[in-house]
């Protein structure tokens, strides 16, 4: 029986070895994992970390006895160090010191992603913390329970940054965000990112923005983080969220190419240059559904779906990954901001001529009490009419997320903006309006449209 090697234990590679035991159960299937933690859901960590899940057990996706039960067998604790393609070998090093060699018949490199490490001194002071992995998670909280921070500064206004300024909040700290571009959320349009600046300072969130942190030096029992402007901000604890970057090294030095941003190359089946080896998630690289074209864009949700295309490329199938449009969601207290596809700048990059329309509007009808405010950036090309992309800020309360997937299967499926007026979709007057606010801003870019030169 052939022996599938997986290294990586995160989204795509556990992905992946479930899809190959459903396409083929008697298949010899090993995942090499770096902690001891396979399948975990590093996304619900802020939700740990706040308190409002209780036992971090509950973020595992399965259990090693399910993992035992569909005969995956898990190296746990220890590391791929090289990879040799000539010979099908991997070399693996325990935690303990140890190593060995497996042999495969084909491999899936799914070695995820590592937090950046901005160009910051002081980054290895104690109560300074990344957050990638379950690891990261256990050393904050034990950081928590143990010094009892009262004060902290976030360094990265992202949706790392954002849902922790949440987590912490919930925790009784006090919280700086600060945020090196212009504005917080720089995925969404600067008046979306300014909402949810808003939701922050009104819960006293201090946030600072369009400020370069230089340095980080512990004095006096403080943690002072200084930014280029000569501001400092005091602090008990410090993280760390200025994004990702693929972890490919073990690729690179085996021959492996890569491609956008340092990330794997890959096609739409995951197969890198040299034959029987694939990637998937975050080290890999992205197809992107609009664009046509690979770009690296790490996401749970894709790590997912290509870990999936993987495993059943793996056992004879033939499978493409369809694409990202890199849809997205996040919670700031009350707040919900979510995207999909191209914003204006993205589009006019690739060739369109896009239109951004903003309709602030009711989440439901105003007789039926309790209706809220949500906000709704439309994008489209308006050679063509074509959809490209929306982003939507609104009360949590609000469906936020229902009404971007919405979008996101319009774009998928190649529609135009007033087709989504055509949508058929569920009307109750606690839960929206005749007309859904989806539809609503698709008829005020049509009209902008036509009105334009």
């Amino acid at each position: 029986m052939p022996h599938m090697l997986i290294i990586g234990g995160s989204d795509a590679g556990i992905s992946a070895a479930l899809r190959i035991k459903e396409f083929n159960a008697q298949t010899d299937v090993t995942v090499v994992v770096a902690d001891d933690y396979p399948g975990f859901s590093i996304c619900g960590l802020p939700f740990f970390l706040s308190g409002e899940v209780t036992d971090w057990h509950t973020l595992a996706h399965h259990s090693l006895e399910e993992f035992e039960k569909q005969g995956i067998r898990l190296l746990l604790n220890q590391r791929a160090e090289a990879i040799f393609p000539e010979t099908k070998r991997v070399r693996i090093i325990s935690s303990k010191g140890q190593s060995h060699e497996i042999t495969y018949d084909r491999l899936l490199i799914a070695t995820g992603a590592e937090s950046a490490r901005p160009p910051i001194t002081g980054l290895e002071q104690t109560g300074v913390f990344l957050l990638r992995w379950m690891m990261d998670g256990f050393a904050m909280q034990q950081f928590m329970e143990q010094r009892n921070p009262r004060r902290t500064v976030i360094i990265g206004g992202g949706y790392i940054g954002l849902e922790m300024a949440d987590a912490l909040f919930h925790r009784g700290q006090e919280v700086t965000l600060l945020e090196f571009a212009p504005e917080i959320l720089t995925t969404m349009d600067p008046n979306l990112g300014r909402l949810i600046r808003t939701e922050l300072e009104s819960r006293g969130v201090r946030v600072i923005t369009d400020r370069a942190v230089q340095s980080i030096e512990r004095k006096y029992g403080s943690l002072l983080v200084h930014t280029a402007a000569g501001e400092t901000s005091t602090a008990d604890m410090v993280l760390v969220a200025t994004g990702v970057k693929p972890s490919a090294q073990l690729a690179q030095t085996a021959g492996i190419a890569l491609g956008v941003g340092g990330a794997i190359r890959v096609d739409q089946t995951m197969a890198t240059n040299i034959p029987d080896i694939l990637a998937a998630g975050d080290c890999s690289e992205t197809w992107h559904h609009i664009l046509k074209s690979n770009v690296y864009m790490p996401l749970g949700t894709t790590a997912h779906k290509q870990g999936r295309v993987a495993g059943e490329n793996m056992v004879g199938g033939n499978r493409e990954f369809q694409g990202s449009l890199g849809t997205q969601v996040v919670k700031v207290f009350e707040r919900i901001a979510a995207g999909t596809g191209l914003r204006d700048i993205q589009g006019a990059k690739a060739g369109f001529d896009p239109l951004t329309v903003t309709l602030t509007t009711l989440d439901h009808n105003s007789y039926y009490s309790g209706a809220k405010e949500m906000t709704i950036c439309i994008t489209g090309d308006r050679r063509t009419g074509c959809l490209l992309g929306a982003q939507i800020v609104g009360h949590r309360d609000s469906e936020v997320a229902k009404r971007i997937d919405i979008i996101a299967a319009a774009l998928f499926d190649g529609m135009s903006v007033e087709n989504l007026c055509d949508l058929d979709l569920s009307y109750t007057p606690p839960l929206s309006s005749p007309w859904d606010p989806v539809q609503k801003a698709a008829m005020q870019w049509s009209t902008t449209s036509d009105t334009k030169p």
